[in-house]
């Protein structure tokens, strides 16, 4: 049964990576834990939220992936050449064509998070009356990770940094960008033409469209997560091996 219900909401799922970094030519959404593929716990999440549609964007081994998924109700987007997260969304255009509601962008690789923590982020977007609401998280140790600069009010996104861009007080900050996303479709879309690849990986980066559409005169909110272990992105084996320490932990989760 379904706890919350968003039916105008429309999830995109970023599942399309390799996952290097595991060391396995298995593609990293179908690496398991707990049991069951890394998008299969993000998949429950989503169901638990009551979204309308959930899009899956898929690349390295995507027919494998399918065919781990053949009865799941998806419906399936192509990044046949990954170059980053805001490419992913583009190839998404055709599968959101006229849709005018509230997308909800998550990543396939937090098999942790719960249907809660994306309801609070879509009410809180929506209270907030912004076109993107970022989640961020506070972390006991934030290096590597793109750093939520606030407003001087303490409510809004002033930048999200990189590490290797931020000053040594912008370092200091322990909130973090999860990678989640809730965006007015319309508004994203109007942006998505202004992102550039013109950095060192030559990719199409999501997070260039907060800053793009506060350019464009509208406003971005954020929300911290309050369990930073539920945000976890599984990059490693060692990674991996953490995320199933904690599961056990929290008696399997919701």
């Amino acid at each position: 049964m379904k706890r919350f219900h968003h039916a105008d909401t429309t999830a995109l799922v970023l599942a399309a990576g390799q996952g290097k970094r595991m060391h396995s030519d298995l593609a990293k959404v179908l690496h398991p834990m707990a049991g069951r593929p890394l998008l299969a716990h993000v998949l429950a999440a989503l169901d638990g939220l009551g979204v309308g549609r959930v899009l899956v964007v898929i690349g390295h081994q995507r027919d494998r992936v399918r065919a781990a998924f053949a009865g799941a109700e998806v419906e399936w987007v192509v990044q046949a050449e990954q170059r980053g997260t805001g490419h992913a969304v583009l190839v998404a255009g055709p599968a959101l064509e006229d849709f005018d509601g509230t997308l909800l962008v998550v990543c396939g690789d937090t098999p942790l998070l719960r249907a809660t923590t994306l309801h609070a982020l879509l009410e809180h977007h929506r209270a907030s009356g912004a076109a993107v609401t970022v989640l961020s998280t506070r972390v006991p140790d934030a290096s590597g990770y793109g750093r939520i600069v606030r407003t001087p009010d303490g409510e809004g996104i002033a930048a999200i940094v990189e590490e290797r861009d931020a000053t040594p007080e912008q370092k200091r900050t322990n909130e973090i960008n999860s990678g989640i996303y809730a965006f007015e479709y319309p508004v994203l879309e109007a942006v998505l033409g202004g992102l550039s690849a013109h950095n060192a990986q030559g990719e199409y980066y999501l997070t260039d469209t907060v800053s793009l559409i506060q350019r464009a005169g509208r406003t971005a909110a954020v929300l911290c997560a309050e369990d930073h272990r539920e945000l976890l992105g599984i990059n490693t084996p060692e990674q991996l091996a953490e995320a199933e320490r904690i599961h056990a932990a929290l008696g399997g989760g919701e």
